[in-house]
This record gives C-alpha cells, structure tokens and sequence, in this order.
C-alpha cells in the first residue's frame, strides 16, 4: 500500500506540475497573441456606421450589428481557429506556412520539396498525422495537383499572397489601433484639432518601432498584465452599461437578429459587414497566424483555455455594454466607446487602451520579423539581416530594414489616412483574404495531410469559406476608399518575394545541372599540376553532390587548393527545427588519400544560421568523429570476416554516413561492408565505401590511424573558405519578361541584399570569392 501510495503522489505531483506549467503558458500568451483583437471594441461600431447603414428609434439595426459581432467572433476566432486550425499545427508552429510545409512534407504538391533519402528518417518526417491508410478522395487530389506544374506553382503563389497580406497587416494593425486609442483625447479636449492627435499617434508609432532592438523577451514581462488589465476593463465597464442602460441587449445572442437586420437594412446592411470584420481582425492570429510571433512556446491547451475562459466572454461584455448605450445614445455613435466610460475610469481607461495598442502591435511586428525570416530560410525572400535578441528563446528576433521599413509606412498611413475610417477599409481586406487563404488550405490539409474523408474538408471549407466570402465581398466594395493600399502592398510584396523565389531556384539548377564529376575533375587536377596547400578550406555550394562548378572554375585558373577540403552544403527543411543530433551528415569524397570531405548541414525554416566559430568548430568535429566511426566500421568487418556488423550507437546520430555519388569505385568484395543498425522498429542500411581496399593490412592501418591527425594539424595551418560570387543574367534567348524578371528586378534585389559571406559570418580575411556569370 505504501508504494502504492508513493506511486499516485508521484503521479498526482507531476499533474500538478503540468497544470500550472499549462495555466502560466495561458498567462503569457495574453502578451504575445491577443494584443490586436481585445483592442477592437474601441473603432468597431463607429467604423460599422460610418456608412449609409443610419440608427432609428429602434433598436433593431443596434440589435442586429450586435448579433453579427457575437456570431462572427463566435464562428471565425473560437470554432475555426481555437478549435479546428489550431489543431492544424507543424510541430508547435503555424500559419500560413505552416500549413504549406505540412503539405510539401507529406506530399509533392509543394514548390518547397527537398525531401532526401537523408531527410526522411529525420523526427518530423517520420511523423505522420490521421490515418495510415489514405483515402481514395485524398490519393486523387495528390495525384492531380502533383501531376500538373502549374497547379503547383498557383499554389504557391497563393500562399505567398496570404503571407504578403499578413505582412501587409504589420502596417495597419498599429496605425489603426494607436490611432483609435489616441483620438480619444478629443472627447475631454473637443476642441482638439486633429493635427495633434495625428502628431501624438505618430510620436507613439515612433517609440513603438525605437524600442524593438531591445527584444521583446526584455520588455515582455508588461504585456500580459497590461492586456488583462485591460480585458478587466472593458469586460467590468460591459456590466456596467448592461446593467444600466439596456439590458435586453442579451436578446442579440439570437440570430434571428441576423436576419431582421439584413431584411431591413438591404443593401446598407451588407455594406457594413466591411466594418463589422474589424471585430475579428486578430481572429487568425489567435489561432494558427499567430503562431509565427513565437507560438511554439505556447502549447494548444493554453491558448484554448486564455481564449475560451478570459478574452471571448470580456470581448462579449464589452460589444454588449457598448451596444447597450448605444440604444440610449444615438448621438454618440462616432465615439461611443470613450463615450460610455464613466467619468471617474475615463482616464485610467484611455491610458491602459493607449499601452493595449502597442501590446498588440508588438504581437504583429514581432510576427512579421518571424514570417519574413521563413521566407528567408525557403528562399522566397531577399537576404537580411536577422538579430536574435534573446540567447534562451530562438524565435525571438529583430530584422532592422523591415523595423524601419514597418514604421515608414505605418507613418506614411497615420499622416495620409488621418482617419480611422479610410484605415479601417483597408485593414478589414487585408484581414479577411488571409483568413480566406487559411481556409483554402486547411481544405488540403485535412485531405492530405489528416487523410480524412474529403466530406469533412468539404464542409470545413464551405461552412467558413461562405462566411468569409460575404465579408470579403463588403470589403472588395470599399476599394475605392482606402482598400486599394493592402492591394497594392500585398502586389509589391507577391513579385518581390515570387521574383526572388524565382531567380534563385533557376541560380540552383544552374549549379546542379553544371556540377562536375568527380573523376572528371581528378582527370582535370592531375592534368593542369594541381598543387595542395597547407591548411582546411571550406567550399559553399548548394550541391549535395559532385563538384560545384564555381570550385572547378577557380581550380582551372588557380590550380591549387588546400591539403583538406569539406564542400559544405546548408539546406533548409520543410520542418521547423532539426534536432541537433540529426544536423549533420559527413561523407567522403573519393579516395581517402584526397582528404576530400563533403557535410550537408540541415536547418529548419524557423532555426536561424549560427555563430561562426562554433558552427566551424561543429563542423570539424563532426568530420573527425565520422573518420573515427569509419576505423571502428571498418575493424569490426576484419574481425567479422566479411560478415554483417553493428555499427557502434554513436553512428545514429548521422542517419546515414553517406558517401558522394561520384566515389570511387568499390574495388574488390572487401571494399564495401553493410550493417544493419537495429534500433527497434528504427532500421536502416548505413554503406562505408573504403577505396583503399587494395593496400596491404599495415598500409591501411597506418592510414586511417594519421586521417585524424592529419586533419587536426592542417586545422592548425589556417582555415579559408570559398564561396560563389554569382551575376545571373537570363539566357539571350529568353523572353523579354523573363530578362526583366531575372537581369532588371532578380539583379536589383541581389545588389542590394546582403552578400552570402556577410549573411554566413565569414571573417573577411579568410574569404575566397570566384566571379562566375550565370546564363539562366
């Protein structure tokens, strides 16, 4: 019975220990997720009935925007996002991306595949979600969409216009909402002129975008107290107004108001659905958009638990309290928010509204630094430079070009616009394309990543996707009255990141389909006098194999290299995060007395590059060890007499000691040995080609016993490294827009972006650049 009862106070304690590790998560995702969306209730019903849409003495148009209001944040932010996207998640992260890098891992529907015999025995891509068995609807959709190119690369442009837009949305999200809670200084000061309120919405802008080299990991800790501070508020001052002015207001849970509304309003009615999505303009990020400004570091049960037992019932009171005085105070509609605060709450409120802005704006920005590094790491966005501003969370950064370029804009919108209105059109378009683009997708993730029957997608996709296209046809009609800018950010945003996408996949086939055989160019070194210098070089290439052109070209016209050489190739997954123990793969490259070395470094979209020194550190450990792996493998089959052996645990750790398909051949039965390594369910064949298989026993010995050293004391002699400096021009054959594309905006965006050396930390002293022209 004791042990017994040992047993459930161990199990009750470690219960325990999770319930409050799930309760303090829910606790700071106040500060990261909810910024935007709680700050809502203050433009709202002013931008709704900023139209032709007129209050009567009946409280039926009131009644019926309240109805819209509690059904949509109901239907969009807790059923669709809460409980369905969010289960939609990549390994902790989501988002647009998120969603298309499930599909290119579980598939070959995406433009972003990269998946190596090497990559699938990697954690992420050995999980698989839903049933084993794929349904014949699910193998059907695969096979059309992989089947047909362009199909692919609609899709891809779709989910880059999605990502445009929630960039775009880091240029309204804090001018819309510092201006709404500015402008509340003109109902104690009416006499105010809006130039001032104009001017301190941009003082607060500038400090906003000042403030983000520190990292919000140094300012955080405010966050969530200041957001449930002012959750307090507007759900207490919700009460208040209910209680006071109308209490039949709780008659709008009732969708019959919905329908009275429409059946009275017409067409006005429909109108104001363009202001009436602002109550979900956080909706996405909420859920799975949000999850790209850290949301890793939140588990899905304490979003739920923040979302369904604090922020939706105070967003509730609060669009009922405003409603209630609404329905006394017709006159106010155009401040009715500040207007229904109690006199002696009036300024401790506006303060608390002003310090909720910047919370949710910091909530945007930081997810536009995130979303904006993915695009990075998959090559679909131009080289920047990324600060990471905390040592202890990796997804907390900051990217100055896009901070200033962010405040810009968001200074440029606040002085042109000047009003919340004009703002508000362009925010609600932004706003429901993304969440359009997200229910778009979730349709192939739940055929072909969750294997459910295409019914279920079906529903999903009709359900909220009707629901949305009704906002997204009120907004498209607002166009004309400031919707047109997030178009035209998104446009610039969509070539930008699809040009570059472009120009850079056609720069890598280049280099792939012009790699040089390895005997070839052994043929090519004996015949031009090739000479070895002392010392380690380090050649960058995006070739997994063979020899970079860009290395063959130097040796042609500098016939000499160094006495070690590792060919280096980084390659970002379709995963968030590599485990660090499946990071490298070391292999050789031909005989063993070239020294020649080749590892294929793996990151994932959401890991940053490294420090320099560790990350040549790492490398060159990871080479000797590999040597070291290979002497053990190699003593083991002279013990087993050419018998199958166990490769030592440590090997694991590389998947797959791979050797580069250009080695040279296997020159006898004893020059090749397969093991099998047993690891449960876990099993794989890992080759050792061994090229020196001919030498007697004592010059093999001696061999492998001096790699190791021979590699350290070269370390010794000094380390270079060489890298491609690439012009890529398209061919003279070529279209008229693809040489725009490729030589005019390809060519521009590679001037001005940060040269690989400086985005890769190589010291500059070290650095051996090749000039090579690229015809595409």
């Amino acid at each position: 019975m004791d042990v017994e009862g040992g047993v459930a106070v161990r199990s009750w304690r470690s219960s325990w220990g999770l319930q409050k590790a799930t309760l303090l998560l829910a606790y700071q995702s106040f500060g990261v997720v909810y910024g935007d969306l709680c700050i809502s209730p203050v433009y709202v019903y002013k931008n709704t009935f900023s139209g032709k849409l007129r209050l009567h003495e009946e409280d039926e148009e009131i009644l019926g925007v309240l109805s819209l209001v509690l059904w949509s944040l109901t239907l969009i932010p807790l059923l669709k996002y809460i409980i369905l996207v969010l289960g939609a998640d990549d390994n902790g992260e989501g988002g647009t991306f998120a969603l298309y890098s499930l599909m290119c891992r579980r598939s070959r529907m995406g433009l972003l595949n990269n998946i190596h015999a090497d990559h699938v025995s990697l954690s992420p891509y050995s999980h698989h979600e839903g049933p084993h068995e794929e349904p014949k609807s699910s193998l059907a959709i695969k096979g059309f969409i992989e089947k047909h190119y362009s199909l692919r690369v609609v899709l891809l442009l779709f989910v880059l216009m999605g990502t445009s837009m929630v960039i775009g949305d880091g240029v309204f999200t804090p001018t819309m909402s510092v201006l709404s809670a500015v402008s509340g200084l003109r109902i104690k000061f009416p006499e105010l002129h809006e130039n001032y309120t104009v001017l301190i919405a941009c003082v607060v802008l500038v400090g906003l975008f000042a403030l983000q080299h520190y990292g919000t990991h140094r300012v955080g800790f405010l966050f969530a107290p200041i957001l449930l501070a002012w959750l307090g508020c507007i759900g207490g001052i919700g009460i208040y107004n209910i209680s006071k002015w109308n209490p039949r207001v709780v008659r709008a849970l009732s969708p019959y108001y919905i329908y009275n509304f429409f059946r009275k309003a017409g067409k006005d009615g429909w109108s104001s659905l363009g202001g009436i999505v602002l109550c979900i303009t956080d909706a996405r990020f909420s859920g799975a958009e949000a999850m790209f400004a850290d949301l890793g570091h939140f588990s899905k049960l304490s979003l739920r638990l923040g979302f369904t037992i604090v922020v939706y019932p105070c967003l509730v009171l609060a669009y009922m309290g405003e409603a209630a005085y609404l329905s006394k105070h017709r006159e106010d509609l155009q401040s009715s928010f500040y207007k229904a605060l109690p006199d002696n709450v009036f300024w401790p409120v506006l303060t608390i509204a002003t310090l909720a802005t910047v919370v949710g704006s910091q909530a945007i920005i930081s997810a536009t630094f995130s979303i904006i590094s993915q695009c990075r790491a998959f090559g679909c966005f131009p080289r920047i430079k990324v600060v990471h501003t905390s040592s202890h969370v990796h997804g907390q950064i900051y990217i100055p070009e896009v901070n200033w370029a962010l405040m810009f804009l968001c200074l440029a919108v606040t002085v042109g616009f000047r009003d919340t209105e004009m703002i508000g059109n362009a925010y609600g378009l932004a706003v429901i394309l993304v969440m359009f683009a997200t229910t778009c997708l979730m349709f192939l993730v739940i055929t072909t990543v969750w294997n459910r029957n295409v019914v279920w997608a079906l529903l999903f996709t009709v359900g909220f996707g009707s629901i949305e296209l009704t906002y997204l046809s009120a907004c498209l009609a607002k166009v004309p009255h400031g919707g047109w800018l997030p178009l035209l950010l998104s446009l610039v945003m969509l070539l930008t990141m699809s040009t570059w996408h472009y120009g850079t996949k056609k720069k890598e086939e280049f280099e792939l389909q012009n790699k040089v055989c390895l005997d070839r160019f052994l043929n090519l070194s004996s015949g031009i006098g090739l000479v070895r210098v002392p010392g380690v070089g380090f050649v960058y290439s995006s070739a997994a194999n063979g020899v970079p052109s860009m290395f063959a070209h130097f040796v042609t016209n500098f016939p000499a290299f160094h006495r070690v050489l590792i060919f280096v190739s980084l390659q970002t997954l379709t995963v968030p995060k590599v485990r660090p123990d499946e990071r490298f793969l070391v292999g050789r490259v031909g005989a063993p007395e070239n020294l020649l070395f080749r590892c294929v470094v793996r990151y994932g979209y959401k890991e940053g590059r490294w420090d320099h020194f560790n990350f040549e550190n790492q490398l060159l450990m990871k080479v000797v060890e590999f040597l070291r792996l290979q002497e053990a493998a190699a003593d083991d089959d002279d013990d087993n007499s050419g018998e199958l052996s166990v490769i030592p645990a440590a090997a694991r750790r590389y998947n797959q000691l791979s050797v580069d398909v250009d080695a040279a051949p296997m020159a006898s039965s004893h020059s090749s040995a397969s093991a099998e390594i047993d690891a449960g369910v876990f099993a794989r064949r890992v080759r050792f080609v061994e090229p020196w298989a001919g030498a007697g026993d004592g010059d093999e010995d001696e061999m492998k016993s001096s790699e190791v050293k021979t590699l350290l004391e070269e370390r010794e002699a000094g380390v270079s490294y060489m890298i491609g400096h690439t012009c890529v021009l398209a061919h003279e054959s070529s279209s008229a827009v693809k040489k725009f594309a490729v030589n005019v905006v390809y060519g521009f965006l590679r001037r001005n972006s940060r040269r690989p050396a400086v985005e890769l930390g190589v010291p500059h002293a070290s650095l051996i650049e090749v000039g090579m022209t690229y015809r595409v």
